[in-house]
């Protein structure tokens, strides 16, 4: 168990137009221990405080599963309240520092996304994705609840399409979905035209005002000020329900299939 949790890299580059790429990555579907979940925040917030960095692509590693969401290792672990507050203030911690970041962050979505997943990509400014990016909100079905999530995704998609995702916690909704509802802005036939489509407006951002693109973010971000307590206080929810038999038995039982 502690192998799982411990596996896991947030990396970070940046090109010769002053744009960054952060990946991360898991060996199980991309999912996010909390370790990972502590390095990608701070390297997002390292990266956009950079004078040399004018915008961030966010994307995950490999070519199959974008984020599987939480470590299931890591929620079977958690043995008591501050731990599962610590633990579900990560997925906190980064959608923070994806608001708070003062440069555009554009996300590549190259497979399907579950929780956290979702969460993530409900962060970024912009979101880019294949046919493939399916999403899901399964944690009601393990007894938690995606708490922490569910303001960024709502502000994304709205009530109505977040609480569809809340509510039918063990199904899929498509990639078309996902864009239809406007947490896409883009969707592909594959990879390779994604990378093109990220490429373009790439090239054309590189090119923008900083400043500029800077307020543009503050706007788009208006009524979230609140997020640094309203998010550690929906992880204090998630750390409770964690602990419960129903949540335990259920992700052991998600983990044997």
């Amino acid at each position: 168990m502690s192998e799982a949790i411990d596996q896991g890299h947030v990396d970070v580059t940046v090109d010769d137009r002053m744009v960054a790429t952060i990946e991360f990555g898991h060996p199980m579907s991309n999912s996010l221990p909390g370790a990972i979940l502590r390095k990608l925040a701070e390297t997002i917030t390292e990266t956009g405080n950079r004078s040399d960095v004018k915008l961030i692509v966010l994307r995950s590693e490999g070519i199959k599963a974008f984020c599987a969401g939480a470590s299931f290792d890591e929620l079977i672990s958690i043995k008591d309240l501050d731990t599962g507050k610590v633990f579900f203030s990560g997925f906190a911690m980064v959608i923070n520092a994806c608001r708070k970041c003062p440069k555009l962050i554009i996300g590549r979505v190259q497979g399907k996304a579950v929780g956290g997943g979702v969460g993530i990509a409900s962060a970024v400014d912009y979101c880019f994705a294949t046919k493939k990016a399916d999403v899901k909100l399964s944690e009601l079905a393990v007894g938690i609840g995606p708490f922490v999530v569910g303001p960024a995704v709502e502000r994304k998609i709205g009530l109505s399409a977040m609480s569809q995702l809340a509510i039918n916690a063990t199904e899929w909704q498509t990639a078309q979905w996902a864009y239809n509802n406007g947490l896409y802005a883009s969707l592909s036939d594959s990879e390779e035209m994604m990378d093109e489509e990220i490429e373009r407006l790439v090239n054309q951002l590189s090119k923008s005002s900083p400043e500029a693109m800077a307020e543009l973010k503050k706007i788009f971000w208006q009524g979230t000020e609140n997020w640094d307590s309203l998010l550690v206080e929906r992880a204090g929810i998630s750390g409770t329900l964690v602990l419960s038999d129903f949540t335990v038995n259920a992700i052991n039982a998600f983990k044997k299939n």
